[in-house]
């Protein structure tokens, strides 16, 4: 749209240019804070850097493979940045995973070597290693050698290092003696925007984790160019306990504090009361983190003790009081994706939603394409209807790691997003859901996204999802979980005639499973709905036996 327009960063868009430029701008400023430690963008840009060093005199250097195994916080971000601004490729590992899935990520992402936590919350990642890769115990320090894992050659603790096999980061670090800042120096002058900065995997919850390969260009332009769309500012005090190895707390959380020159504030587990506390203590401004976690917040006792008054913007600030001239009605909506680093589509400034646009994700990112196809024609569709939607331009990924360029984009660049929806004439956006997920039922077709918003509509819905069970004659019969707002109490059946009121039979559900709360709804560790699970728990309890 004409007043919209990409905002790029005045410095050359690599990791070690970022952090450098932050120490410049921003150096004496508080950067970090967890628990005793407070770190500044100039205590990062050191430490960052010596650890570098380290890493160089270690052999790792452009193109190294690196791995990170670590929760959110200073140890997180100066590793992060210490491999990234060598050139270093740093796969982000998801401290949720077990054993298991921790293996097959690791010799998926072709780690040479790896910067792990040694403990957090509990866990034993230095024997989860062990169970995940079996001879691990028995290797030598910098010499692991073991068929499953054939690139892996070192494994770094955060902490302690009560391992054979695993030294101390510290240890890591103290080899910097041996490179001159000036060698380092150099070799971040040979990274460049074009070069991989990091793989981030998927959360894998319907297929096996997809890793996506974003350049430095990519992670460095698109939050600052987002930036254009958020009051976030260098007085800003942001907590946020979304992880960093997703693109929400790496991009929206982590690098767009660094444009901005704000605080980031982190704590080792979020519950609501001693985070309500953090809040308050810290003198947060915004909050950003997932809309459950939102709510567990303003629903905690002590909510309405708390001195939250400076409190302006984030997910908590969404379910607050609306202040003094912001302008009324919903809030925007924004859509986004790994592959594309966040919001490829999002509101105004304002986060306001215009009259006759409740609905819409916002309008495209300045400086990303958008075609809408229609699945079978392959042509471009007219506007106001429904297509699937295609993404091309600077913050998509290169490419998913192990997979063919061919089998990712189109001939011409294109990525085929999988999801559905229409433009309105303004270029507002309107998601209807996954395409792939269209259920078929006695001959008509029905988009589960359209029956979710009609029940969320319904004043006793907090949430809905809705999928297709197998029927022996209809084909699918489509069905739905519920979960209620605070305070509501309604039936499947109640649910069922509300709904006949507003849409076509076909599109009510045949079958509705009422939840009391969305908290009782199965979770993923990324804070999304687990849609695979909750879709098992309907068929189970739905399927006919035949006689329907």
């Amino acid at each position: 749209m004409s007043d919209r327009s990409p905002s790029f960063p005045d410095f050359t868009p690599t990791a070690g240019e970022l952090i450098r430029q932050c120490a410049h701008r921003h150096g004496d400023h508080l950067f970090l804070v967890m628990d005793d430690q407070r770190l500044t963008y100039a205590d990062v840009d050191e430490r960052s850097a010596l650890l570098a060093r380290g890493l160089l005199a270690s052999g790792v250097g452009k193109g190294s493979r690196v791995g990170l195994l670590a929760p959110s916080g200073p140890d997180w971000i100066v590793s992060w940045l210490a491999a990234a601004r060598i050139g270093a490729v740093v796969s982000l590992f998801n401290t949720y995973a077990k054993a298991r899935e921790l293996g097959w990520v690791l010799r998926h992402s072709d780690v040479g070597l790896l910067l792990t936590v040694d403990r957090y919350l509990g866990h034993d990642y230095l024997a989860r290693l062990e169970e995940a890769v079996p001879g691990l115990a028995d290797a030598k320090p910098e010499s692991v050698f073991i068929e499953t894992q054939p690139y892996l050659r070192s494994v770094w603790s955060l902490g302690a290092a009560d391992r054979p096999w695993a030294g101390p980061v510290a240890e890591l670090a103290a080899r910097a003696a041996q490179v001159d800042a000036s060698l380092l120096r150099a070799v971040e002058a040979e990274v460049t925007p074009a070069d991989p900065m990091v793989v981030v995997y998927s959360s894998g919850s319907t297929a096996a984790p997809k890793g996506a390969l974003h350049s430095h260009g990519a992670v460095v332009r698109h939050a600052h160019n987002l930036w254009q769309f958020r009051d976030l500012t260098g007085d800003d005090v942001l907590y946020t306990p979304m992880p960093l190895f997703w693109v929400g707390g790496l991009s929206f959380a982590l690098i767009a504090a660094m444009h901005a020159g704000a605080t980031l504030i982190f704590e080792e587990r979020f519950e609501p009361g001693a985070t309500l506390e953090l809040i308050e203590r810290e003198g947060v401004t915004q909050v950003l983190g997932w809309p459950h976690m939102a709510k567990a917040l303003v629903e905690h006792p002590t909510y309405a003790e708390r001195d939250l008054s400076r409190v302006r913007g984030g997910t908590l600030a969404a379910l607050q009081p609306r202040r003094p001239g912001e302008p009324a009605g919903p809030r925007a909506n924004s859509l986004g994706m790994s592959e594309t680093l966040g919001p490829h589509m999002i509101g105004d400034k304002d986060n306001s939603v215009p009259p006759g646009k409740e609905g819409t994700f916002g309008r495209p990112v300045p400086g990303i394409e958008h075609r809408l196809v229609d699945l079978v024609t392959g042509e471009d569709v007219p506007t106001g209807t429904v297509g699937e939607l295609w993404i091309r331009g600077y913050p998509l990924m290169l490419g998913l790691h192990k997979v063919e360029r061919e089998q990712v984009f189109t001939p011409d660049g294109w990525y085929r997003t999988g999801d559905g929806g229409h433009f309105d004439e303004d270029g507002h956006f309107f998601y209807r859901g996954r395409l792939g997920d269209v259920i078929k039922s006695s001959g008509m077709n029905v988009t589960p996204r359209d029956v979710e918003l009609e029940l969320e509509a319904l004043p006793d819905v907090a949430l809905a999802f809705v999928t297709g069970i197998d029927h022996p004659s209809r084909g699918q019969d489509v069905v739905a979980a519920v979960a209620l707002a605070p305070g509501a109490s309604a039936s499947p059946e109640e649910i069922q005639q509300l709904l006949k009121a507003q849409v076509a039979s076909y599109l009510v559900p045949r079958h509705v499973a009422v939840f009391a709360a969305p908290t009782d709804l199965p979770w993923l560790d990324s804070g999304k709905v687990d849609r695979r699970a909750l879709a098992k728990i309907l068929e189970e309890r739905f399927t006919p036996d035949g006689s329907g």
